[in-house]
């Protein structure tokens, strides 16, 4: 272990933009109530199934036996209407002009620097995210469902706004792509759905044609005629029995306050390994279980070498993504008097920062 620990020779791997899938998926074979089959879930795996973004779909669809043509998923009705980021970042920061929303449409545009709400079917230019280029301006008329899609498809997502200086940059942005004053989708959004397991994920692959807003009484099921698109269906009608799928996490937060080495150990004798962030993917499946801590921040597995001067993880991958604060994440760290660790924050824009591996917190072990 010490020579996995301290030498970064181990440091092979090449950058990659993909990574294991993080999510098991399990289809059950027997016809079940929604609530039935989440309390199933819940005792034999995970809960009931949540999907983060298209490559979760797809494994979710090869896990489902080809004759049942609707399964159950984890996604319920709430009566509470809640403002979404379709990348799945939390709505904590909101921009509204005056006297906005003040409607019942449920998607925003920008214009000169401020949000308003509109129709999802109005058509308007869009504003992607890339991750090698940033902000991507698309000078296409399209409706909002229509946006994500191309986004995902061609760039990440549609870009989300966390503050107020990312406000300012995209209103630069946008004046200099186009002409001042048109409006442009951004990826706000709200509706009244909810993952059984309560991540943030905002991820939805709706039929065309399926209802987007529900109350608690409605649930979202798979159709496998439709490529795996998903309606929407009464839970409390006992006929309304399907097959379903369960999820198993692949990351798990260890509530115990261990130092980096102590974690380190924990996770290789208990599981495989503390969790690399190798993508925005990653970095979100981090943010949807960090909540779970009972320390400011948990350790990831990130180690600085003081001899050379890099962070690296511990699996053996070099540090591709990065989501430092700022003021973190520096080649010339204090190895004084102790190495330092990587850690991701709690809260806040659950960033990373460098700690004292003697500090002892929560940590993230992978099962994969």
């Amino acid at each position: 272990m010490a020579q996995t620990l301290y030498f970064p020779l181990l440091l092979i791997a090449l950058c990659s933009i993909s990574e294991c899938v993080q999510r098991q998926y399990h289809f059950i074979n027997e016809n079940k109530e929604w609530a039935e089959a989440q309390r199933y879930c819940r005792e034999k795996y995970t809960d009931l199934a949540t999907v983060d973004n298209m490559n979760d779909m797809i494994e979710l669809n090869k896990s489902v036996e080809v004759n049942y043509k609707v399964v159950w998923i984890g996604l319920q009705g709430t009566n509470d209407s809640n403002w979404h980021w379709s990348s799945g970042d939390p709505a904590l920061f909101l921009n509204w002009a005056s006297g906005q929303p003040n409607s019942g449409d449920n998607c925003a545009v920008m214009r000169n620097g401020q949000w308003f709400v509109k129709s999802c079917t109005a058509t308007w230019t869009v504003i992607c995210y890339n991750m090698s280029r940033g902000l991507v301006f698309v000078n296409q008329m399209m409706n909002w469902g229509d946006a994500q899609s191309y986004c995902r498809q061609n760039h990440i997502d549609l870009v989300s706004v966390r503050n107020q200086n990312e406000n300012q940059q995209l209103e630069k942005f946008i004046n200099d792509s186009q002409t001042f004053g048109s409006e442009v989708w951004i990826g706000l959004f709200r509706d009244t759905w909810q993952w059984s397991d309560q991540s943030n994920s905002s991820f939805r692959y709706w039929k065309s044609d399926a209802p987007k807003s529900q109350s608690n009484k409605h649930r979202a099921a798979v159709e496998k005629d439709n490529q795996g698109q998903w309606s929407v269906y009464m839970y409390t009608i006992p006929k309304n029995q399907y097959p379903f799928v369960c999820h198993e996490d692949k990351l798990i937060v260890i509530q115990q306050n261990l130092s980096w080495s102590e974690a380190l150990r924990y996770c290789r004798q208990n599981h495989v390994d503390l969790v690399s962030v190798q993508s925005v993917e990653m970095q979100r499946r981090v943010m949807n279980v960090v909540k779970l801590a009972s320390t400011e921040a948990v350790w990831l597995g990130l180690r600085h070498s003081c001899a050379l001067g890099i962070w690296f993880w511990v699996s053996g991958e070099t540090v591709c993504y990065q989501n430092w604060a700022p003021g973190n994440g520096t080649s010339e760290e204090d190895c004084e008097p102790t190495v330092r660790s990587g850690a991701v924050q709690s809260g806040g824009n659950q960033t990373w920062i460098s700690r004292p591996e003697t500090d002892r917190l929560n940590f993230i072990c992978r099962n994969y």
